[in-house]
């Protein structure tokens, strides 16, 4: 063995800490930029982390619902999500990490993903009504008011296959097309089983009831249910029923939709 090649020899193990060294101190210091135009191609632009700081392992952003790559009449949720990201689980092709919203989310949720599929733990955030408007049609027309709660299981993902229940409560919910106010409140029940999903709808109280089912299978989604009024606000009512759905009966409009 020549001379240079014995230093190249003893020289290779301190190359490779430096490059590994070098490596690591890059991704530590990826900015919490670099995952937000991500977030927004996995949703459509419909969901978004805007004004985001810090970095990709312990960083912020706000949240922010649009109708799609056209944020003019986006809405953002007050307060900030938060995010922590362990780092050495990385080596071993997981990702752990914790969230947490500051105004809407008391305790803290937490993510493990791996190559085989991902389990979100079970949580609940509370957000005002009025933050859907940002996705659009429907939701700016009818410009809901009340409080949202969204709870959720223990969810777990794998691969085109989704496991858990998504629990939607709507309290005291109004609307500016309509005198009724409140109109009532809902509670929608999402359970996803593997390759297909379900959608329940129903009324808790409210002069407004609504009721359906829906399912979600290969990409293909179909809902039918019924909008209808109490006797002693059908008069009020009368016009938004008729912008919900198809009159199916004197006091009632069919909920249909299908993609």
């Amino acid at each position: 063995m020549t001379f240079w090649m014995r230093r190249v020899r003893a020289a290779l193990p301190w190359v490779l800490v430096g490059v590994l060294s070098s490596g690591a101190t890059l991704i530590a210091l990826l900015p919490a930029a670099w995952i937000a135009p991500m977030f927004a191609k996995a949703t459509n632009g419909h969901i978004n982390l805007a004004d985001p700081s810090g970095s990709l392992w312990r960083g912020s952003a706000t949240l922010m619902l649009a109708a799609g790559t056209d944020a003019s009449g986006a809405t953002v949720l007050p307060g900030r999500i938060e995010w922590q990201t362990a780092f050495w689980p990385l080596f071993t092709g997981r990702v752990r990490m914790q969230m947490r919203q500051t105004d809407a989310m008391p305790d803290a949720v937490r993510v493990d993903a791996q190559l085989r599929g991902a389990t979100l733990s079970a949580g609940g955030i509370g957000v005002p009504a009025a933050l859907l408007a940002g996705l659009g049609a429907p939701f700016n027309t009818l410009d809901l008011q009340g409080d949202v709660r969204l709870s959720w299981t223990d969810w777990r993902s794998f691969g085109s296959e989704a496991f858990g229940q998504l629990v939607i409560t709507l309290n005291e919910m109004s609307s500016r097309v309509s005198r009724v106010k409140p109109l009532g409140s809902y509670r929608v029940v999402f359970q996803a089983e593997g390759a297909g999903a379900t959608l329940d709808l129903s009324t808790t109280k409210g002069p407004l009831m609504l009721s359906g089912h829906g399912t979600l299978r290969e990409g293909a989604v179909s809902f039918q249910g019924s909008a209808s009024s109490a006797a002693e606000a059908r008069e009020n009512l009368a016009g938004l029923l008729n912008l919900l759905g198809r009159p199916n009966g004197p006091d009632s409009v069919a909920l249909v939709f299908a993609r």
